[in-house]
C-alpha cells in the first residue's frame, strides 16, 4: 500500500491532528439543534425492506470498479477489531470485512472474469434501485448523487471506428451507463438535476490533473404508467430543443469544463426518463448507452456553433487548433482556411497568433505570447488571442489574470471565457491532457478573476 502523501503530525495544531479533528467535530455537534433520537443500521440493499414507515431515501451509488471499499477497509478494520472487538462484537464477528455482498465490478472476486463481475455490479444495483422505488416515501423525491470519470469503453464498428449498432460514432462511460440503466430499468424518471461542487482542488488526486470537481445530484421520482413512447427523432429534437438551455446556464454559474460532461448528462437523461421508452428506426429500445452518446453528441454541437459568434481569425484559429494544435502546416492549407473563415494570414500575423515562414504556418505557443500584452494599447486583437493570454496569466497567478479582465471590460472577457470551454473540449477529445488542464484552470479560477478584478477597480476609486 502506497499513500498518496506523508500524515500529518498529530500534535501539531493543525488539520489532522486530533485536537484539531476533535474541536472540529464538537463545534458541528454543538451547532446542530436536533432534538429527536436517532438510529443507524446496515443493511444489504438489495434485501426487502421492512418497518411501516416509508424512507426518504438520498444515496451515493457505488462506482463500478472505481474504489474497492471493503479492500481499503481491511487497513484499518484489523487495528479496530482488536480495540473494539469486544464493545462491538456484532460489527467486528469476522476476520476481515465481509466482501462477497459488496456490490462493486471487482473481477478478482470472480475469479478474474470481467464480464462476470460486471453481471454480478449491474444485476445487484438494479435490483437496488426497484427496493427504493417500491420502498420510498412517495411525497418526497430519491436524490442520487454520481460523479464518475474513467477510460471510456469503446465498442468497435465494422469499419475499425467506435460505433453502437445503429452508426453513434461517440462512446460512452460504462460508470455512468451502467448507473442510469439501472435507474431506467427500476421505473425511475429524473425531475431535476444539480451539478455540486463536492470535491476539495487540493485533493492529492486532482494536483496537476483534469479531476472532476463537481458530482451530479439527480432528482428521481417514479415513472408515470402512462408515460409517452418516444421515437429517436423526438429525442434528438427534444436535446436540440432543451439542452441549449441548460448548458447556458451551467456555463454562467461557472461549471468547469472537465466537468461540463458529466454536468450534462443529468438533462440530457431527464429527456430520455420522461419516455416510458425511446425507440430506434427499426421498432427496438434505444438504450442508455445510445442516449448518453447522442447527448454527448448535442453538447458538442452546441460548443461549436459558438464558433459562429466569434470573430473570423479566432474562428480560424479553433479551425486549425482542432485539427492541427500548434503544428507547422503548408502555407496553402492555411490560406485556404483563412478564405473559408473570412479572415487573412497578414491579419493573423498582424494580431500576433500566427508565425508564417518559408511556406509554413503555425499558430503560436502561449509561452510565445509577448510577456507585456497590454489589451488596452493592441490594437489588432481577437477573442483567441485573448483567451491565450488570460490562460497564460491564471498560470502563473490570479492576479495576473485579473489584470487583464480589468482591462477588457466584463463582454471581452466573458468572450474568452467561453472560448474555453470549447478549447477544453477540444483538447479533451484530442486527448491533449497538458492543453485541457490549462483551459480548465482559467475556468476554475475565474470567479476569484473576477473577485479580484473588481477589487482593483473600488481601490481605484478611493
Amino acid at each position: 500500500m502506497v499513500w498518496d502523501y506523508a500524515e500529518s503530525n498529530i500534535f501539531n495544531h493543525a488539520a489532522g491532528d486530533y485536537e484539531t479533528t476533535l474541536s472540529t467535530m464538537v463545534r458541528v455537534l454543538r451547532s446542530m439543534r436536533v432534538t429527536t433520537p436517532g438510529s443507524v443500521q446496515q443493511k444489504d440493499a438489495t434485501s426487502p425492506g421492512n418497518g411501516s414507515v416509508p424512507p426518504i431515501i438520498s444515496s451515493d451509488p457505488p462506482y463500478y470498479d472505481n474504489i474497492g471499499y471493503a479492500d481499503l477497509s481491511d487497513f484499518f478494520y484489523v487495528w479496530l477489531r482488536r480495540s473494539l472487538g469486544l464493545i462491538y462484537p456484532e460489527v467486528f464477528g469476522t476476520m476481515l470485512v465481509p466482501k462477497s455482498a459488496e456490490l462493486v465490478a471487482t473481477p478478482y472476486r470472480f475469479g478474474g472474469s470481467r464480464q462476470k463481475a460486471q453481471e454480478f455490479f449491474e444485476s445487484g444495483l438494479g435490483t437496488a434501485f426497484t427496493r427504493m422505488r417500491e420502498r420510498a416515501n412517495p411525497d418526497y423525491p430519491i436524490t442520487i448523487y454520481y460523479a464518475f470519470k474513467q477510460a471510456e469503453s469503446e465498442k468497435p464498428s465494422a469499419n475499425g471506428g467506435v460505433a453502437d449498432d445503429h452508426g453513434v460514432l461517440a462512446v460512452a462511460s460504462t460508470g455512468w451507463e451502467t448507473m442510469l440503466t439501472g435507474l431506467m430499468e427500476a421505473g425511475f424518471q429524473i425531475t431535476g438535476t444539480w451539478p455540486m461542487r463536492t470535491e476539495l482542488s487540493n485533493r492529492p488526486v486532482a494536483t496537476g490533473t483534469n479531476a472532476l470537481a463537481s458530482s451530479v445530484v439527480m432528482v428521481c421520482r417514479a415513472r408515470e404508467a402512462n408515460a409517452p413512447v418516444a421515437s429517436r427523432r423526438d429525442f434528438q429534437n427534444a436535446l436540440r430543443r432543451e439542452l441549449p438551455g441548460a448548458l447556458s446556464v451551467m456555463m454562467r454559474e461557472n461549471i468547469a469544463p472537465v466537468d461540463l460532461a458529466q454536468a450534462t448528462i443529468g438533462p440530457g437523461m431527464a429527456i430520455y426518463s420522461r419516455y416510458s421508452s425511446v425507440l430506434e428506426n427499426d421498432g427496438t429500445p434505444l438504450n442508455v448507452r445510445t442516449a448518453l452518446q447522442l447527448i454527448n453528441q448535442q453538447l458538442d454541437a452546441v460548443l461549436a456553433e459558438q464558433d459562429g459568434d466569434l470573430d473570423g481569425e479566432s474562428r480560424f484559429c479553433v479551425a486549425w487548433y482542432e485539427q492541427f494544435g500548434t503544428g507547422e502546416r503548408d502555407y496553402g492549407l492555411a490560406e485556404t482556411l483563412s478564405k473559408a473563415k473570412n479572415t487573412s494570414l497578414r491579419g493573423l500575423a498582424e494580431s500576433g497568433v500566427l508565425s508564417q515562414r518559408a511556406g509554413k504556418v503555425r499558430l503560436l505557443k502561449r509561452e510565445e505570447l509577448p510577456e507585456a500584452w497590454d489589451p488596452a494599447t493592441d490594437g489588432h486583437t481577437n477573442a483567441w488571442e485573448t483567451a491565450q493570454h488570460l490562460v497564460k496569466a491564471v498560470l502563473v497567478g490570479e492576479e495576473n489574470a485579473a489584470a487583464i479582465v480589468k482591462k477588457l471590460g466584463p463582454n471581452r472577457a466573458e468572450e474568452a471565457r467561453q472560448l474555453a470551454y470549447r478549447l477544453y473540449q477540444i483538447c479533451d477529445r484530442k486527448k491533449r491532457a497538458d492543453e485541457a488542464f490549462a483551459y480548465n484552470a482559467l475556468s476554475q479560477s475565474w470567479e476569484r478573476v473576477i473577485q479580484l478584478s473588481q477589487q482593483e477597480e473600488e481601490g481605484a476609486l478611493f
